[in-house]
């Protein structure tokens, strides 16, 4: 039933009071015309008593609280799903801004999902090929994983999230695979140099793209994010799809969550955002997962720009809590050159042990991941060591290992933003890398696996 009311109190954007109402809910929408007819939309974010406090998803301006109108149409915001969501792109309400016709939905779906209940989840097990060997080879990807980038300002995790968002792929046949790719307070020019890659190189033909631009408001990038794992939950769970979410940037979104929690004068936690922000934080990645019984899956990859490239800042620090590790771009190798500037040593997959190994990846994963991690640590550290005390200070070893370091580097890490590895080709890289040390040396990999994959000089 829809209410309409003209007991508009006070604008305060992107809040508005509305007194004497009956039988508004939380999360409600609400539609607010304007004396001249113009209609503006918000939705209720406070209910106590006879006062509702909205959001409003447009700016103030214009609203007269004598002349204005407020209706609040009985449900949450939806999003409306269908199958030809795939290849089109919306902004962060919903709408398609790609110049093509609207969704005919098969369903309206509140985009204020929840989060996936600990007993019907099925453990992440299946390898994600991503085609980029630092995260195939060495922090491998799984279905249903939540794996953030961690990265900094002015670094390319644009570029890598676009290589990873075409390259992605379950192995297997017919396993159908999909991308739900959401912008979140970007600029014009970044949306479209992912929309223009994405039709370049054909990737927009299995991807559904959400696009909240810097200039759109703030509320607007609270909701992009809810869009997309929505999109994402009906092409996983009632399409059976396999879903890769690729969420940039989440600091955009807690910065308009700390916008919004100001304006609320709510009293702020660390850095000024809201108390609440591992909740609410937490509310958006607890959604991706597999089901018990259900054949899709939704994995999730959230990139973040860590503000003054600090680890220990509220948003990678909560979001590395919440997810199962992260990759970790590097100021230093982006400095040397290196594309993508992955480093190594500090990121972490907590699941990689699961979706690696023979029948899933290649028997040998395991032990040539564990000797390129150990043979690229000691050699970074003797090249530490020839930096303090020069080359005479090293042993032939450590020299080797040093050398090893450097062409870890150079082939290994940057591979550039055009390259596409399949995982035998990443693994076939590592054990050429290695043959530059000694048998003597792999002792994290089992004999017979140095046998059959490093066979004798000849």
């Amino acid at each position: 039933m829809i209410r309409e009311y003209r007991t508009i109190r006070e604008v305060v954007s992107p809040l508005m009071v509305v007194k004497e109402v009956e039988g508004v809910t939380y999360d409600e929408l609400a539609e607010i015309e304007l004396p001249g007819g113009q209609v503006r939309h918000g939705k209720v974010l406070e209910v106590n008593g006879d006062t509702a406090v909205v959001q409003l998803f447009d700016d103030a301006r214009g609203i007269n609280l004598a002349q204005s109108k407020v209706r609040f149409l009985g449900h949450p915001l939806e999003l409306a799903v269908s199958g030809d969501m795939l290849g089109r792109v919306f902004n962060g309400m919903g709408k398609p801004i790609d110049g093509g016709p609207d969704i005919l939905p098969d369903e309206m779906k509140d985009i204020n999902g929840l989060a996936m209940n600990p007993a019907a989840r099925a453990y992440p097990a299946e390898f994600i090929q991503t085609g980029i060997s630092t995260i195939d080879g060495l922090n491998t990807l799984v279905r249903g994983q939540k794996l953030p980038i961690f990265s900094g300002s002015g670094l390319p995790h644009k570029e890598l999230a676009a290589q990873i968002a075409r390259q992605a792929r379950v192995l297997g046949d017919g396993e159908n695979f999909a991308v739900v790719f959401a912008a979140i307070g970007i600029t014009f020019e970044e949306s479209e140099f992912f929309i223009r890659d994405f039709r370049r190189t054909g990737a927009i033909d299995r991807t559904v793209v959400f696009s909240n631009l810097a200039n759109d408001p703030a509320v607007e990038r609270i909701s992009t994010p809810r869009m997309a794992l929505t999109a994402a939950e009906y092409l996983a769970f009632e399409k059976d799809m396999h879903v890769l979410v690729i969420m940039t940037d989440i600091t955009n979104y807690a910065e308009a969550l700390r916008e919004v929690s100001a304006a609320k004068k709510e009293v702020p936690g660390r850095r000024g955002y809201p108390g609440y922000l591992y909740t609410d934080l937490a509310t958006l990645y607890e959604r991706a997962g597999r089901r018990l019984g259900k054949k899709g899956s939704i994995t999730l990859i959230p990139i973040l720009t860590m503000p003054e490239d600090d680890k220990t800042h509220p948003i990678p620090d909560l979001t590395g809590y919440i997810t199962e590790g992260q990759i970790i771009l590097s100021r230093e190798l982006y400095r040397k050159g290196l594309v993508p500037p992955v480093d190594v040593l500090p990121s972490l997959s907590r699941l990689k042990d699961k979706g690696i190994g023979e029948g899933k990846t290649r028997e040998d994963h395991a032990g040539t991941m564990n000797q390129l991690f150990a043979a690229y640590a000691r050699g970074k550290d003797a090249k530490e060591l020839m930096t303090i005390l020069g080359e005479a200070a090293l042993t032939e070893a450590d020299k080797l290992y040093a050398k090893f370091a450097d062409a870890f580097e150079k082939e290994y890490v940057s591979q550039g933003n055009d390259t596409n590895r399949p995982i035998q080709e990443t693994l076939d890289l590592g054990w050429s890398l290695l043959k530059i040390l000694p048998r003597g040396e792999l002792k994290r990999i089992k004999q017979e696996m140095i046998d059959k994959y490093l066979p004798e000089e000849g």
